[in-house]
């Protein structure tokens, strides 16, 4: 079976854990240096304006992530 490479597979696993990790240092590393907290301000605060904006800006980070690793 040429189409399945074990190695391929390894690499694979390799590089989305590595980008799960850079894109959690990021977004805790932007969650520092907000002047508030924004897990709080989204879960218990129901701020669904910033929920946007932190999804927006999650986006851009895991595309930028994706687009190092490619």
């Amino acid at each position: 079976m040429e189409f399945f490479d074990p190695k391929i597979l390894f690499n694979s696993m390799v590089y989305s854990v590595l980008g799960v990790v850079v894109f959690w240092l990021s977004f805790i590393i932007i969650d520092k240096i907000t002047p508030y907290d924004l897990w709080g301000e989204i879960v218990e605060k129901k701020n669904l304006a910033l929920a946007i904006v932190v999804g927006a800006m999650c986006l851009g980070v895991a595309i930028i992530v994706a687009a190092a690793i490619h």
